[in-house]
């Protein structure tokens, strides 16, 4: 039998086949479909630190596409354009974005946030505004000019921190503070001695206010006893006396009142006292001048 192809031929069949394979086996564990139908759109970036070819394209979460190829403008390097393929079933609102985002592994992904007005959409070509997410690392990173700001001032704090542990007078305090502590405990049980010596004298206690309220009781009751109206009649008889006795010595008739009043008696009388003082005191100096005694008869002065 005669062969159709001379092993040239072969062999260079062979290798065709074998870049073929290559192609599309380095494209499928870049994750790029090997034969794409998505539509494609293109999201400028100023900056595209971490972003690669074949990095996964989210949507709320949910993996839409791929990013499929990047494109640096060397006119414009302020501005890098990523390509990327979205699942044709996907409807992209006008105003739509796409961030750069990455986590603590290192691993990066661009989010697709969806524009307001999901009526308009936009049609496969349009430019996408693109914007990179700090993350977790990148917000990590901005604390870090904090976070060396803030070292002097810890270090501040740690020295006097310092200073007040090896201050003598916090170790006095620390006992002082174990005294008071011990004191209380004390009074807590003090406390409680006296609450259980209160609470067995208590029914005591009430037994002696019952009487007393008794007693208290007996007293309104012989209060209540009283002819007040009795009472009150003899209190205003002897009122009446009272002033009539004032009204008398207050009269002219009386000798008590006419002595109260009459300014004339009342001088005689004092007087009168006078010249019988004089007279006692006479009798007493001279008694032989008043009284004259003998057994043999008066003799003549």
């Amino acid at each position: 039998m005669k062969k159709i192809f001379s092993k040239e031929v072969q062999i260079a069949l062979v290798a065709l086949v074998g870049v073929v394979v290559l192609f599309f086996g380095l494209k499928f564990l870049k994750g790029l479909t090997l034969f794409s139908t998505d539509d494609n759109y293109y999201v400028e970036f100023e900056d595209i630190s971490g972003l690669s070819v074949s990095c996964p394209v989210y949507a709320n979460g949910y993996r839409v596409g791929v990013v499929e190829d990047i494109i640096f403008n060397y006119d414009s390097q302020d501005q890098i354009v990523a390509v990327i393929g979205l699942n044709k079933q996907l409807r992209l609102p006008k105003g739509s974005t796409a961030e750069i985002e990455s986590d603590l592994l290192g691993n990066v992904k661009l989010e697709l946030a969806f524009g307001p007005s999901p009526e308009e959409v936009m049609a496969p070509g349009d430019t996408i505004s693109g914007k990179k997410q700090s993350g977790a690392l990148g917000k990590a990173a901005d604390m870090l000019p904090k976070i060396e700001n803030m070292l002097p001032k810890l270090d501040s704090i740690l020295a006097s921190v310092n200073m007040l542990l090896c201050d003598p007078a916090l170790s006095s305090s620390l006992h002082n503070v174990d005294q008071i502590t011990a004191n209380l405990a004390t009074t807590t049980h003090e406390l409680h001695r006296l609450t259980a010596s209160l609470n067995q004298q208590m029914p005591g206690t009430l037994t002696k206010v019952d009487g007393l309220l008794d007693n208290t009781t007996t007293l309104t009751k012989h209060l209540s006893d009283l002819d007040i109206a009795m009472t009150m009649a003899k209190v205003n008889n002897t009122l009446q006396n009272v002033e009539q006795m004032t009204a008398k010595l207050n009269s002219n008739d009386g000798t008590i009142g006419l002595l109260m009043r009459d300014q004339e008696l009342y001088r005689n009388m004092s007087s009168t006292m006078g010249h019988v003082d004089s007279l006692m005191i006479d009798l007493k100096q001279h008694p032989k001048r008043y009284v004259h005694f003998s057994i043999f008869g008066k003799k003549d002065k």
